[in-house]
């Protein structure tokens, strides 16, 4: 029996690097339009589904696990039954999830082939190399977090799975109440993937919460880490527009294509000229890129036009591109207006929507939102209205305000952080709204979770003000590269390993 045993593990290549338990793994629930949502999942970057029913009989399971699993088959994810052996074999998935007490790994192997995956769910390092030493191909681990599909007794939490990591060769799936905000920090301690239920099928745009997990597993990337377009205006003066964005992506250690909307003749004093790019061009561009790039998160900064506008829109929608930081620029510091005026109403109809992080500041907010603004107050009235008119999450820059400690304000539809900081007296400050969506943007694609992306690009456009040196004979640049320099190690996501 032993030599059996040993046979059938060694059958299944655990360590291969394609193999397919890994990123975010999504565990269906019983909700309504199952198929629909669960589809929506896979186009934001879901790359294992368990499909888990409990409920109805066997016909019924049988035909909702044929549809998830075409689904699936279409979109080269990995399918998995989970517990019920017998419905895993007649669906022929590529696999089966047991559950403690649920079944013995070697049976399910006699019974699926060995090509089938097996995993099995755990709760103790004892249980994990149980399970391990019994073929398991992969193992699940937890729940790390209290979990509302199921009542849970006992808590690993994140260090348990560091331990069990050390100890266990095969992927480890983290499970139990993870979502965005904490599913770096398992993927920190060593998680091959994340499995999840609510957080994906239980949010209002299962895909864009997909994408939004499976960013995260970017932060185990080597330098340069993640892929950022921006679509922005030249500045020939180079300290904001499509430079500084540029800049910012590369220093901060991610990798940085453009698309360029208009070409201004600007420097330190003001813009004395803009060009502005044909619309069928700009949309060769993001053609070019989005057809032969990977890109993580796009960036987009001066627009110019109603026309550059629409074809931004539709190029977002038809390379499904969700992550997407909006600097809605519209005047430089200087005074002059950057954006037509008939863009406006084709900004808020077409591209805000599109937003996942919106970072105006002050004066754009007023003019996007119609809300007078005088106080931290009114940012937050602003803020909810945006985030009503179809933006995700907005970050709304209080460096405006005429006093006091310079505030920007995050909302994501439901409550706000503040992220206060000194004001810094300077007139040295031109580029300071690129950068920091910029750097938004690039601690997005390097595996950050938006709250923490935000902070430390704080951190970032702080000290590239602090540090900023007279530059010409008006508003001069901040000082990307020794912010840089300063910042280079913000965090586990962005330490090289």
């Amino acid at each position: 029996m032993e030599h059996k045993k040993d046979f059938l593990r060694l059958v299944v290549d655990r360590e291969m690097t394609d193999f397919p338990i890994k990123g975010v793994y999504l565990i269906t629930d019983h909700g309504d339009r199952l198929a629909e949502r669960v589809r929506d999942a896979i186009n934001g970057g879901v790359t294992v589904l368990q499909y888990r029913n409990k409920r109805g009989d066997s016909a019924g399971k049988f035909a909702v696990g044929m549809e998830l699993k075409q689904l699936c088959a279409a979109a080269g994810v990995c399918f998995i039954v989970n517990d019920d052996m017998m419905l895993a074999k007649e669906l022929d998935a590529d696999g089966l999830h047991l559950g403690q007490g649920d079944g013995d790994p070697l049976e399910a192997r006699s019974l699926l082939g060995t090509r089938k995956i097996i995993g099995v769910s755990t709760h103790t390092m004892a249980e994990a190399l149980r399970a391990e030493a019994a073929g398991a191909d992969y193992i699940g681990f937890g729940a790390i977090y209290p979990t509302g599909s199921k009542d849970v007794e006992h808590l690993p939490g994140p260090e348990a799975l560091a331990t069990v990591r050390t100890k266990i060769k095969i992927p480890l799936v983290a499970i139990g109440g993870i979502n965005r905000d904490n599913g770096a920090q398992l993927i920190d301690s060593g998680a091959d993937a994340v499995a999840v239920i609510s957080a994906i099928l239980g949010s209002r745009e299962p895909a864009l919460a997909a994408a939004e997990l499976s960013l995260l597993f970017n932060r185990r990337g080597v330098f340069p880490r993640g892929k950022v377009l921006s679509i922005a205006g030249s500045d020939s003066g180079g300290g904001a527009g499509i430079q500084a964005d540029i800049k910012t992506v590369t220093l901060l250690g991610s990798y940085a294509a453009a698309a360029i909307t208009a070409l201004t003749a600007q420097n330190t004093r003001g813009v004395s000229a803009i060009h502005g790019v044909p619309a069928d061009f700009v949309a060769e561009q993001l053609d070019a890129v989005f057809s032969d790039i990977p890109i993580d998160v796009v960036k987009t900064g001066m627009l110019f036009s109603a026309e550059i506008i629409g074809v931004i829109a539709d190029k977002l929608r038809e390379y499904n591109k969700r992550i997407v930081v909006i600097d809605p620029v519209m005047m430089a510091k200087g005074g002059a207006d950057l954006v037509a005026p008939e863009a406006l109403a084709m900004f808020k109809k077409l591209l805000l929507p599109a937003a996942y992080l919106l970072t105006p500041n002050i004066p754009e907010a007023e003019k996007l939102s119609g809300i007078l603004i005088n106080d931290e107050d009114g940012m937050e009235r602003a803020a909810k209205a945006l985030c009503r008119m179809g933006a995700r999450n907005v970050l709304i820059k209080g460096g405006h305000l005429a006093e006091g400690t310079a505030v920007d304000i995050f909302h994501d539809g439901s409550g706000f952080i503040r992220f206060p900081v000194p004001r810094i007296h300077t007139r040295n400050t031109h580029g300071t709204g690129c950068t920091l969506a910029s750097a938004i943007a690039a601690f997005l694609a390097q595996g950050e979770p938006l709250p923490r992306a935000i902070a430390n690009a704080k951190e970032f456009i702080t000290a590239a003000i602090k540090l900023a040196q007279p530059l010409g004979k008006g508003h001069g640049p901040v000082n990307h590269y020794r912010a840089a320099c300063e910042l280079r190690d913000l965090g586990p996501g962005t330490r090289d390993r």
